[in-house]
């Protein structure tokens, strides 16, 4: 949701015009941008797959040699 610095005041997405003004004073308002996913935090991710299937693999292995 966009906040205006005019007014001090969170914006609903509905009460705004066709050229995104706030409805209250006409400040136009710009839309929130979307930061983009850390490096790290995808490493972190393809690091946990990487781990864990490698654990259901030795687990599948152990689970063989053991019927």
């Amino acid at each position: 949701m966009p906040w205006c610095e005019e007014c001090e005041a969170v914006v609903e997405d509905e009460q705004l015009t066709e050229e995104g003004e706030c409805p209250d004073c006409g400040t136009v308002l710009v839309e929130e941008v979307r930061k983009p996913v850390p490096w790290y935090f995808k490493f972190m991710i393809f690091a946990s797959v990487v781990y864990l299937g490698y654990r259901a693999f030795q687990g599948v292995t152990w689970v063989v040699h053991h019927i």
